[in-house]
Parts: C-alpha cells; structure tokens; sequence
C-alpha cells in the first residue's frame, strides 16, 4: 500500500450507492423489493426474439460502430420525428450509449472544466452528482419541495453565476414524479439563451407521463445548438439490462460527447441494439397501453400507501412514488428503510440520499410502481398490515 490514498477526493463520501444497498437487504430479508427500479417482469416478447435473432444472425457479436449500429441510430431519429416533431442526422447527430447514466457521464466529462458549476434539481439521481464530481466541477441544487416539487424560476435565476457552465435537468424528474410543463420549460430555456449556458436533459421517463405533457427543451427556441438530450430504452421496454441509451444534439455536441465517451466503455450491446431498433418501431398502441399500465399500478401503490398512513405525492410520470413517513410518527427516512423490510417485509428507499442537504428530504422515502400486480397488492397489504393494523 502506498501513503496516498485510495479514492480520488473528488469522490469522497459517493460510497456505495443506495440501490446495492437495498437491494441487497431485499434479498437477504426476502422481502418485496419496491426500491430499485427495475421491472419484474421482461418487456414486449417480439423484442426479446428480435435480440435472439441478431445473436443467431452475428449482428453486433462483434464490435458495434463507435456511433451504434446504423439501424439503431435511424430508429432514434424516425422516434424522435414521430413523437416530438425533431429531424436529427442518424450519422452526425445521434450516440448510442451503455445506458443513460453512461450517457450523463460522458456529456458532464466532455462539457465541464474543473471549477464549472452545474445547475441540477435537487433531489438528484445519484449518479449525477458522481458525474459531477468526476469532471471537477460543482454541484448547485435547485431544490424541489413538497408537495408540488416545482422549480423556483426566480430561485434559478439567483443561483446562475459567471462560473455557471451547465444546466443538468431531470423532466419527469426521478424521484419525486414531477413533470415540467410547457410554461416552466419555456421559461428554462430562456435563461439558457439569456446566460449562454449549456443543457444537459435526462429524458428517459418521456413515454411515462400521467398528467400533463412531456416537452423535449432541444424542441424550444434557442435550444437546439445548446442542449443534449439524453434517453433510453430500459424504462420505456422493460429491458434495463440490456443498457442500451442514446444522444440526439448538434453535431458537435455530439462529437464532444462521443469524444468521452470512446474511452469509457467504447462500444457495449451489439445485438442488443438492433432490438432496441425493431422496439423504436413498435406502435402507437403499445406506448398507450404500457403508459395505461404503469397508471394503474401507480394509483395501485399510491392508494395502498395512504392507507397504510403516508402522505402520499402522486406522481406525474416515472414509476417512483415519494412519500412522507412523519404521518407514522417517524422522521428519519434512512432508518425507516433499512428497518422496514423486517417490520413490512418491503424494501424502500429513503429520498434523503438524493439530496446533499439530507435534511430537506429526511422524512421522504420512494417506492416504486414497476412490478406486477399482485406483488404491488401483497406489498402495500404488507404495509397496511404494519402499519395501519
């Protein structure tokens, strides 16, 4: 061992994420895992064959295009077009990543300087502020508070200084459920043009909006050169495993990107990424159906979780719900979760690990929505159970 130390200061107190965690506890108690957001069950059975068939074809065992493969990135493009009314080149205009979170890595590397600061809704996934830290920069929370979770405009404006680089926004944000509207985007993009800053979107709930409507910022004046928008195919085609993620921006964002993103996993998900190219494709009706779904099973857990006696924050879109345990008499959000899969048999996940002021989201602890249905039924009668007698 030498006298310096192991982990680059830069990431000191990152530690384990909260997911291993809880997951972990989830498999040791046995108990319902409602923490992690991952689906129980695999997507659409004609994608799955389509990634059996590109195995059996040799399509993509072998290194990918740095870019992704060319059929992927045309699917992205005609997605984009069809949902969101925005014409991208397949080959100057569009990266296909190891998922978002590779993609959010990649852009904050390539677009930040050591001593930029970045903007970012707080409460935060926590691989945002990992990213951050990893390209130097500094974290500046705009918070979302209960019950609405909605971004201050004047509070943002306050918090842009000349060290300002980069806006890193999370519309529908996870964790909280909140959507962005039209007015709220609008006014966003303007600081950007005002401020000449760069904006970085985590759109990968974009095809799981219950209220409202989901507005793309690269799609609003004045965004287009300045924004990299970011999505992914696990949360829309329950296939989180496959890690398949993507960039639409301007052609040299998207080079600067590609630029960082080459030496970090180089290429990932060969076959997979002509299934994700045939899931693009899919129609209208299954992203109807799959957002009906995900309604029903958020009102499924919301309800239950009234019930058992939490204040409830009903979520707009993803497929996470945010509560507050005080109503149970309880405050502390992190020893609530780890204690509740012996009290419950359910795993949760406190919201105070997205915040880096834990005290503003002690209290809140997230359950997710993306299981089955008897497992969200035998789940919130577990709590109800605890909780309610």
């Amino acid at each position: 061992m030498t006298g310096r130390p192991l982990l680059n200061r830069r990431l000191e107190g990152l530690g384990t994420t909260i997911f291993a965690e809880m997951s972990a506890l989830a498999v040791r108690t046995g108990a319902i895992n409602l923490g992690q957001g991952f689906p129980d069950t695999d997507g659409p059975e004609s994608v799955r064959e389509a990634a059996v068939r590109a195995l059996r074809d040799g399509r993509g065992n072998q290194y990918p295009p740095g870019p992704g493969v060319p059929e992927l990135r045309t699917a992205i493009v005609d997605h984009q077009r069809r949902f969101h009314g925005l014409d991208f080149d397949p080959d100057t205009e569009v990266l296909v990543t190891a998922g978002a979170t590779e993609a959010v890595a990649a852009a904050m590397l390539a677009l930040l300087e050591p001593g930029d600061e970045v903007i970012a809704f707080e409460p935060f996934y926590d691989s945002y502020a990992a990213c951050i830290a990893m390209a130097g920069a500094t974290r500046v929370p705009l918070t979302l508070r209960a019950p609405g979770f909605r971004p201050d405009m004047e509070r943002l404006r306050t918090l842009i200084t000349p060290r300002t680089r980069l806006l890193l926004l999370n519309s529908p944000h996870n964790p909280t459920g909140m959507v962005l509207t039209r007015e709220e985007t609008t006014a966003i993009a303007r600081l950007a043009v005002e401020h000449d800053l760069l904006v970085v979107t985590d759109e990968v709930y974009e095809h799981l909006v219950f209220e409202g409507e989901h507005i793309p910022l690269i799609s609003l004046p004045g965004m287009r050169e300045r924004t990299v928008s970011i999505s992914s195919a696990g949360k829309t085609f329950s296939f989180t495993g496959w890690k398949i993620g993507w960039v639409t921006a301007s052609a040299p964002l998207v080079a600067a990107v590609r630029t960082a993103k080459q030496f970090l996993t180089y290429v990932s998900g060969g076959p997979f990424q002509y299934a994700v190219a045939e899931a693009l494709r899919l129609p209208d009706t299954y992203f109807a159906d799959f957002r009906a779904d995900m309604r029903a099973k958020r009102d499924l857990l919301a309800d239950g979780l009234e019930r058992a006696g939490l204040t409830v924050f009903r979520p707009a879109g993803t497929y996470f719900v945010t509560t507050d345990i005080r109503p149970l008499g309880e405050s502390d959000g992190a020893a609530f979760c780890r204690a509740l899969p012996e009290r419950a048999g359910v795993v949760a996940v406190p919201n105070a690990v997205f915040y880096d002021d834990p005290e503003a989201g002690r209290s809140q602890v997230r359950f997710t929505f993306c299981k089955r249905t008897e497992v969200l039924t035998d789940a919130v009668d577990r709590l109800r159970k605890a909780f309610a007698g």
